[in-house]
C-alpha cells in the first residue's frame, strides 16, 4: 500500500498486511506522517518543553468525562 506524508508529501511504501495499513484504509480522516517528519516533531518538541515556555496539553485516560 502507498501512502503519502501530508508534510513533506513523500510516498512511501507500507506492508499491506500492517497495522497501520489497516488503520488507513478503515479511516480515511487518519493522516499518514512518515518517519523522518515524525522524529523531526518529536525532537522540537522536546526543544521547546526544555525551555520551560512550552506547556504540553495531553488528556488524562481516567477522566470519564473528556
Amino acid at each position: 500500500m502507498k501512502a503519502k506524508c501530508i508534510l513533506c508529501d513523500q510516498v512511501n511504501d507500507i506492508k499491506g498486511t500492517s497495522l497501520l495499513a489497516k488503520q488507513l484504509r478503515k479511516r480515511r480522516v487518519l493522516s499518514y506522517m512518515c518517519d523522518e517528519c515524525r522524529d523531526r516533531i518529536d525532537k522540537k518538541t522536546a526543544e521547546r518543553l526544555a525551555t520551560g515556555n512550552f506547556k504540553e496539553y495531553r488528556q488524562k485516560k481516567n477522566d470519564p468525562y473528556i
